[in-house]
């Protein structure tokens, strides 16, 4: 099997397959940092000690500990190209800081894609766990198994009074962050999203845009997470996650429900308008992209386009992205030649979908 399919592919397996809710709820993510005992963190780490790290972790795999998990591979940072990492990066397989870690990075990828482990990030170890819709749950039971069995490998750095002890303060504790990425057009269209947005940060809980901390939240597209990791229990987290979000997406859907019987033709004019330009345009650049493909989601959940698979939204995101642009026509691209390309392979996707269509 081709260890690099990530790059060629922009849908990975885990999203071919819709989730509960997963008109609103794009995925749902759980990670945990882990840092082991008797070692460095790695901003203080030598590249010898980082480097030993690397091999106690990526060893316990090839030893086969989480053999009942899945079928994992295993990269080396410094053996893949800058253009790989940006993929991965862009798949949220790892993270900025991992594609900019020059010395002795790893990544643990199972081949469905909806485990990410990576070693020698901010902290030894990140298990990252990624489902379909609205399955925190369900991520943090497969999250919480590959932790116990690297727990059985290493000895975890651990304090009775604080927890599990990170590069962070604000991991340590459980060292959980778990998220859901919603997609609430209908939210920001009413401008409910400014009432409910602050509300929800009063519960403990943040809100990012698409590639978390710092990112803006392109394609109506929000990851609500947990701030707090110190204080309550893995199960209080994942459940405070979960009951908020479940009222995020009753609000989402209530606010699609009022906008399709107070204001459908405009609606239907909006969505078809985007789905025009997608089909057509010749240069686009990826914030309207990312409009663009977030209105002609809306209008394929509502029914108002047909004969566009959900799952064509999902794989467009990742495909228009620099990185993945630039791997799949294999040249190096200014941002105007990028702008011009990303609408040529919106363009070709859509083709297949215009008979009966919009």
């Amino acid at each position: 099997m081709d260890k690099r399919r990530f790059a060629r592919e922009a849908l990975s397996e885990w999203m071919r397959h819709g989730g509960p809710d997963s008109d609103i709820v794009i995925s749902s993510r759980v990670r945990i940092a882990r840092n082991l005992s008797g070692h460095p963190f790695p901003m203080l780490a030598t590249n010898q000690q980082a480097r030993e790290v690397m091999e106690k972790l990526t060893g316990a795999v090839r030893a086969g500990k989480l053999d009942e998990v899945g079928k994992f591979d295993i990269f080396i940072l410094s053996d893949l190209s800058e253009l790989e990492k940006q993929v991965l990066v862009e798949k949220h397989l790892i993270s900025p800081a991992l594609a900019n870690e020059s010395r002795c990075g790893a990544l643990i990828l199972d081949r469905t894609e909806s485990v990410s482990i990576m070693v020698n990030e901010e902290d030894h170890l990140r298990i990252q766990c990624l489902y379909p819709g609205f399955q925190i749950k369900e991520a943090w039971t497969k999250a919480s198994r590959i932790d116990d069995r690297f727990e059985e490998a290493v000895d975890y750095a651990f304090d009775e009074k604080r927890g599990y002890l990170t590069s962070c303060p604000t991991n340590v504790g459980t060292g959980i962050r778990a998220s859901v990425m919603m997609h609430l057009p209908a939210l920001v269209m009413t401008q409910q999203i400014n009432r409910i947005l602050p509300a929800v940060t009063q519960v403990g809980l943040a809100v990012r845009g698409i590639y978390g901390e710092g990112s803006e939240a392109l394609g109506n597209l929000f990851q609500i997470s947990n701030q707090i990791t110190l204080g309550q229990s893995e199960e209080e987290i994942i459940d405070n996650l979960h009951n908020v979000a479940r009222q995020i997406l009753e609000h989402e859907k209530a606010a699609r429900k009022r906008l399709l019987a107070e204001s459908r033709v405009r609606l239907q004019d909006r969505v078809c308008r985007s789905y025009g330009i997608l089909c057509h345009a010749a240069v686009i650049d990826s914030k309207e992209a990312a409009q663009r493909l977030s209105d002609v989601r809306l209008g394929v959940d509502l029914g108002l386009i047909p004969n566009v698979p959900p799952a064509v939204m999902n794989e467009l995101l990742v495909k228009t992205q620099p990185a993945f642009l630039q791997q799949t026509f294999n040249e190096t691209m200014s941002p105007d030649q990028r702008d011009i390309r990303r609408a040529e392979m919106i363009r070709e996707h859509f083709k297949t979908f215009r008979h009966g269509g919009a």
